[in-house]
């Protein structure tokens, strides 16, 4: 696709492109100055054991390398650190505890090639359509993942607790069963819902370095990290790679690289700050913002967009009001409030809008949901069909299918599983119904699912729901365990047979019962 935009922009000359797009990307954040030495904090004089590495982490790491990704800019093969980690972590482990100890990070680790991804199919502006995700060194990934858990263990807990992104045992869908949550109980007792998807422009390629090491310090973090984190940010350079076209170097001002380790994490320290007065939930820059509202009651969503994108401006961030939106559920439509303002410019008013993967509708129905599924699906059991045309056998198909396929069709089941109609679910099995037409011909649906040893979809987003909200609802250190109603009397649930471990879920309507929660405690409690 980049090398159509080539021929349309440069007469098929893929260097000028790339030339082009790494100008681009340096450019977005050139007027940010780079990073000031005096903010720095000193470097200890003796480090601390409990930030010493020890050599038995290395070569566990090391071992555990994904082979398959792609190498960074200083050549060593991901197979070679993999296969060779016995050996290499001696000599690794003490060139760690090097850089720890004098709060520096080697050069080679600071470059990126960076491979510019499409946000559209195809991609028709550089400006706009092109993400940048760095390869960076294994070596320096390595690394950063201890410096990582150096600050999750110091920061975890005082961080926004409605942050899902990069953070242990949080995901899209404790996020999306969260926000949805909320809006389903708001109808459910007859309240409106206004909510805001905020977009952030450039949000990892405009981070002032100056604000996020002062947010840093401001945690309390330990100076030996803080001044890790100094370097690792410093004089970092980036080439763009197209195919084997490669630019020249390019030093950046600011911005964090998409793709290393620290990248989201660092990211969330930055935009922990952003907490406007309503209801707000956040997966790394991803942020949606909700207000219900009581019948007859005058919105202040105005003020809440107001108030973040104060916040934002302080932490050195750009609200991108073309890309923002706003969406009206319930009665709210009777009587709609004037629109959300960006900057003077109204913001536009959606009735769907993809939320982390996952299309949402103003009516808080699935239909639109699974329509993008269906398409979605269609298009790689075209692949599928190409595949069994090219020779291969029927393991190999299945495996496409159930690695490349099928989990389109499963993420973030829980959310939505049990909303669905009774159409909407056989529409999703004919899906499956037609991959294994093309993988057995011959045998009918029900037969070659068990000789295939498969479940239906339907079976399999049931097994998912009920496992993610036994494993990650139940537990008391869940971060959606705030969720469930009060335990009844244990002095009761003893003397009943069947008794049930939680009080029942205020429901009035039917909708708010099918939702996740309410389903689960009916169904699995």
């Amino acid at each position: 696709m980049l090398l159509g935009r080539a021929n349309r922009l440069h007469d098929g000359d893929t260097q000028a492109l790339a030339d082009g797009v790494n100008r681009f990307f340096q450019g977005v954040s050139a007027d940010i100055c780079p990073l000031d030495d005096s903010i720095m904090p000193p470097l200890p004089e003796i480090v601390q054991c409990e930030f010493t590495i020890n050599q038995a982490d290395v070569e566990q790491k090391l071992s555990r390398i994904n082979v398959y990704k792609a190498q960074g800019p200083d050549g060593l093969p991901n197979w070679l650190l993999r296969d060779f980690s016995t050996h290499l972590a001696g000599p690794v482990c003490a060139i760690y505890n090097a850089s720890v100890r004098e709060g520096h990070v080697p050069s080679l680790w600071k470059e990126a090639n960076v491979v510019p991804v499409p946000k559209v199919h195809p991609p028709r502006a550089i400006h706009t359509d092109l993400r940048p995700i760095s390869l960076t060194a294994t070596l320096g990934k390595v690394l950063e993942s201890f410096i990582g858990s150096w600050i999750l263990e110091r920061v975890s807990n005082r961080l926004d607790n409605r942050q899902y992104g990069a953070l242990k045992q949080r995901s899209t869908t404790h996020a999306l069963v969260d926000v949805l949550y909320h809006w389903h109980a708001a109808i459910d007792k007859g309240q409106s819902v206004r909510t805001v998807f905020v977009d952030f422009a450039k949000a990892f390629d405009y981070v002032d370095h100056n604000v996020l090491v002062s947010k840093l310090m401001a945690l309390g973090l330990p100076d030996v990290i803080v001044r890790w984190i100094c370097s690792f940010l410093s004089h970092r350079r980036q080439r763009v790679k197209i195919g084997d076209i490669l630019t020249e170097w390019l030093q950046l001002a600011a911005g964090m690289p998409q793709g290393t380790h620290l990248g989201p994490l660092t990211f969330v320290i930055l935009i922990d700050s952003l907490r406007p007065g309503c209801l707000t939930h956040k997966f790394v820059d991803d942020t949606t913002m909700t207000e219900t509202l009581s019948k007859s009651e005058v919105s202040s969503m105005q003020t809440f967009v107001d108030e973040l994108v104060q916040q934002a401006t302080e932490a050195g961030m750009i609200v991108n009001g073309r890309k923002t939106k706003e969406m009206l559920i319930g009665p709210i439509h009777k009587d709609l409030p004037q629109s959300v303002t960006l900057s003077g410019t109204p913001v536009e008013r959606v009735t769907t809008f993809k939320l982390l993967g996952v299309h949402v509708a103003n009516d808080l129905k699935w239909a639109h949901h699974v329509d993008a599924i269906t398409s979605k699906i269609s298009s790689r059991l075209y692949l599928l069909k190409q595949l069994k045309r090219s020779g291969a056998g029927p393991d190999d198909l299945l495996c496409f299918y159930t690695t490349a396929i099928r989990p389109v069709a499963e993420y973030a089941c829980p959310v939505w599983h049990s909303s669905l109609t009774t159409a909407q679910a056989k529409a999703l099995e004919s899906l499956q119904r037609r991959a294994m037409k093309i993988i057995l011909p011959d045998i009918d649906y029900s037969s070659s699912l068990a000789i295939a040893k498969l479940d239906s979809l339907a079976s399999r987003r049931e097994q998912l729901t009920e496992r993610f909200y036994t494993r990650s609802i139940l537990q008391e250190s869940s971060c959606l365990n705030y969720l469930l109603p009060d335990k009844r009397d244990p002095a009761l649930t003893e003397r009943l047979r069947q008794a049930k471990t939680f009080k029942s879920l205020p429901t009035r309507t039917e909708r708010f019962r099918r939702f996740f929660l309410p389903y689960c405690l009916h169904h699995y409690d």
